[in-house]
């Protein structure tokens, strides 16, 4: 057998942040080093950080990255390390990983397929290399392999798959296996989704089993640039095993994930499976001396946390990626702290919650000591000494009150903010309200009525709290957070420069039904911060009993959770929800994921939910809302123009920034909807449900 130490490096970086980047990736080398580790993968575009946008077009951006990539070369001294960066060759920008071993740079292997889908733009800024071709490009004095190429160190082949390149089905690999490679490296920049994990976790088992090799997956961490919350996956799998694989979501500046492979083992698989094409392909071969030094044997399993096997994985992964994300935020911006206008409703509630559960999943990770470093520049912070009190200097909450306001919410909001221990204040802007209105009827000469300004009598509320929030947010220097989710976008049902007024968005990218269900969980759950891992298969849910300490709840929701979902901006007796004003939260989500993630006209949206709420809402309901959610889409789109920038979290969102791209002038689907009004006319009224249009 042939065993090397090779290991999956996870770094959190920084667009453009020349420095700390390249201090973050020595730092990381450094302690490769420290574990005796021969061959270190980094994420795509570690250098530069992958979010750099249009910056990616200067000559400076290209500058910078060349320049930091050779101080990096002078740490990496028996090591072989692969670095992400984007390279200028041939006039074209290309993704490239530069492999280093010994203080040399061997040459840069170029990605061949881009992500054009979902939030991805790389098509804008790069150009995919053909496979199969092999170029020379000069850096200094010296000159390099570029392009599609298989590293042969001392006898061991390495090559690539640039994150995207595994995705598709035409994958490099399949041709890299040809060639006899024996290692697989994937540095990636993959965003954080839903279970996503798990489907990287399978094309890397799947892939190291086919291709009979040892493949290293590697990913960034964290909130990197605003708006992509990264989860700093890292694993290795060989011969279709998963030996390793890296706690998720972590606070670090980098993790690395050290694994033995055995060369010797992956190298029967090919050869019992079919001979190697190599020869054929001599001239995308680079060879360079490295001394592998000797390896023992080790026992490894991968394993996964606590936290992924207690059958919560959504409820987890969405709190433990807002709570990362609000983190490096607010120290990426040095900002003070977060402020938030808490109306005891269920979205500021949750979005409370989530800071809360940012330092408390802090100081879990690193430590209270970390948590003040990593926020050093918070002056205020220094003298803490538990989660409580460092809630206390980093969240403001404000309840504003009015006329229309209940006993219920600020009863909400003010149990919610006690139990967090988030700074409390509370004002009636009422008179504030009723000046605005005074003044505008007196420039009308008439009395503003609900009967008649229904629209704007609500909207004066919403815009009325912003000036005072956001003087709380100057005079603490922090960044105050917007309230809106993804089902009120999706239909506009937010005040623009009220509610929607904020720095930034934490819950944008999730619906209001699956909320609701979150708060309930977390004040009946609560997250499961078990330290202990127990020996897994990964398809088994058993974690073994769990202590009330290894739990974070948040018993604070309680009243929230039992109030129904309502903006109080009518008056009380006209006891206004938001269901009512809409429809049920549930089939709102439903009618969006068909229409706007799966891109369904009217008439299918209709089909479809039809088959899904049988026997709970009938076909004329259905098709109000159906048609209500399809003119109020169209109608908004300028508010979401404007939404403050939101977390990418499930598997779409409405982001025109990012994912959905839409006019803000359309034709409002007017011919589709009167075709799916003539077609449901068509219909029997009391036709077979689940048949019909299919």
């Amino acid at each position: 057998m042939k065993l090397l130490k090779v290991a999956a490096g996870v770094l959190n970086q920084t667009p453009l942040a020349w420095e700390h980047n390249k201090q973050n990736i020595i730092n990381a080398i450094e302690e490769a080093q420290r574990q005796h580790v021969s061959l270190l993968c980094l994420p795509e575009l570690a250098i530069t950080g992958y979010g750099c946008e249009d910056a990616f077009f200067a000559q400076n951006t290209i500058d910078q990255a060349i320049a930091s990539l050779l101080d990096i070369v002078e740490h990496t001294n028996d090591i072989a390390v692969a670095l992400g960066m984007p390279l200028r060759h041939n006039n074209r920008i290309y993704d490239v990983v530069c492999l280093v071993a010994n203080k040399r740079i061997l040459g840069f292997a170029a990605k061949q397929y881009m992500a054009n889908n979902g939030l991805h733009y790389e098509a804008r800024w790069f150009q995919p290399w053909q496979m199969g071709l092999r170029d020379e490009t000069r850096i200094g004095d010296f000159t390099y392999p570029f392009g599609d190429l298989v590293f042969d160190l001392s006898g061991v082949r390495i090559a690539f798959e640039i994150c995207e390149d595994a995705w598709i089905a035409n994958r490099p690999g399949r041709t890299l296996y040809e060639r006899g490679v024996d290692i697989l490296m994937n540095p990636s920049a993959s965003h954080f989704g839903f279970f996503k994990s798990q489907t990287r976790e399978r094309f890397v088992i799947d892939a190291s089993r086919a291709f009979g090799v040892s493949y290293i997956y590697t990913n960034m961490l964290g909130n990197e640039a605003g708006r992509v919350i990264y989860d700093g996956d890292a694993m290795v799998a060989s011969n279709g095993e998963l030996l390793v694989s890296g706690a998720r979501l972590s606070y670090h500046d980098f993790v690395i994930v050290p694994a033995v492979i055995d060369i010797d083992a992956t190298r029967l698989n090919q050869v019992q499976s079919r001979g190697n094409l190599a020869l054929a392909m001599t001239n995308l071969r680079v060879a360079d001396r490295f001394d592998w030094p000797e390896v023992a044997p080790v026992r490894q399993k991968a394993e996964l946390e606590a936290w992924e096997r207690g059958g919560y994985l959504k409820e987890e992964e969405f709190a433990r990626a807002v709570a990362l994300g609000l983190f490096d935020y607010l120290r990426k911006s040095r900002s003070q702290g977060y402020v938030l206008s808490l109306s005891g409703g269920a979205d500021s509630s949750a979005i409370a919650a989530t800071v809360f559960l940012m330092i408390r999943m802090a100081v879990q990770n690193i430590g209270i000591e970390g948590v003040k470093k990593k926020l050093d520049y918070i002056r205020a912070l220094q003298d803490c000494e538990t989660p409580e009190a460092m809630v206390g200097k980093l969240l403001t909450v404000m309840y504003q009150g009015t006329e229309n306001s209940s006993d219920d919410t600020f009863n909400s909001a003010k149990e919610l903010a006690d139990d967090i221990g988030a700074t409390f204040l509370s004002i009636n802007i009422n008179g504030l309200v009723e000046t605005y209105r005074g003044l505008i009827e007196a420039q009308l000469g008439r009395t503003l009525s609900w009967d008649t300004d229904d629209l704007a009598l609500q909207n004066i509320q919403a815009r009325v709290r912003a000036p005072g929030i956001w003087m709380i947010a100057n005079i603490n220097n922090a960044l105050l957070l917007s309230t809106s989710n993804r089902s009120e976008a999706a239909v506009g049902y937010a005040t623009m420069d009220g509610d929607t007024a904020g720095s930034i968005s934490p819950i944008t990218g999730i619906d209001k039904h699956f909320l609701r269900s979150w708060l309930v969980w977390l004040e009946t759950v609560g997250l499961n911060i078990k330290n202990a891992t127990e020996p897994t298969d990964r398809t088994s849910l058993a974690i073994g009993p769990v202590a009330a300490d290894e739990l974070i709840k948040v018993k604070g929701l309680r009243a929230v959770n039992n109030l129904q979902p309502t903006a109080e901006l009518r008056p009380l007796d006209k006891k206004q929800t938001d269901e009512d004003d809409l429809m049920p939260y549930d089939v709102l989500n439903a009618i969006e994921q068909a229409a706007i993630r799966d891109k369904q006209p009217p008439v299918d949206v209709l089909k479809l939910v039809e088959v899904q709420f049988a026997g709970t809402h009938e076909r004329e309901k259905l098709l109000i809302w159906v048609e209500r959610f399809f003119k109020l889409w169209s109608r908004n789109q300028w508010k979401r123009e404007r939404y403050a920038p939101s977390f990418h979290l499930d598997d779409h969102n409405l982001d025109p920034r990012s994912w959905m791209r839409f006019p803000i002038l359309s034709g409002g689907y007017e011919k589709e909807l009167a075709e799916m009004r003539d077609w449901a006319a068509e219909q029997k009224p009391n036709g077979r449900r689940g048949k019909i249009g299919f």
